[in-house]
């Protein structure tokens, strides 16, 4: 496992990103989206950082499942998820990657009638995009590799980690630590 970014530099990009979202929605209301599981660690931090009144929710998506390395069909489910109809929504995910998650999660929650609907990423896989939409914010840039920490997961495992690391071919063979 190589770290990629180091706690420090995690919470120098969501202090950067947080600035941006203040500036962008200064003091109307907001409502935070966390896409679950990955994006658990992200919110929490982003919104102690926000200085705007807010309201939170979350939205499951599935597009990982066991030992996948790559996605496959996605499942979403939208019953946690507060009304949004006429409020300003921002997306919250973990990463961007070939993009059809965020693409379909933004098409669904269009016909919600959000007044304005935003996504931000902690990450973007560059090089694996295959939709014509981009996140509005990214914290980082990170290359095509498979990674794990700060809410991301490989077979439920290495959430919990500070940082960001990527997993190697040696270690995708050898599974998750228990």
């Amino acid at each position: 496992m190589k770290q990629l970014l180091s706690e420090d530099e995690i919470r120098g990009g969501i202090h950067r990103l947080a600035a941006q979202l203040t500036e962008r929605y200064r003091d109307r209301p907001l409502t935070v989206i966390g896409v679950l599981t990955g994006s658990m660690v992200l919110v929490a931090d982003l919104i102690r950082q926000l200085d705007l009144p807010l309201r939170v929710g979350v939205i499951q998506v599935r597009s990982y499942r066991g030992a996948a390395t790559t996605p496959g069909p996605l499942e979403i489910n939208d019953s946690m998820l507060p009304d949004i109809r006429g409020r300003d929504v921002l997306l919250v995910d973990d990463i961007f990657d070939t993009g059809h998650t965020l693409a379909r999660l933004i098409e669904q929650m269009h016909e919600l009638g959000p007044s304005s609907l935003r996504s931000a990423v902690l990450l973007r896989k560059l090089g694996r995009q295959q939709v014509s939409i981009e996140p509005d914010y990214v914290a980082f840039n990170i290359p095509d590799v498979f990674v794990v920490g700060y809410g991301l997961d490989y077979q439920d495992a290495y959430r919990h980690l500070p940082y960001v690391a990527a997993l190697d071919d040696d270690d995708l063979a050898a599974g998750p630590l228990a």
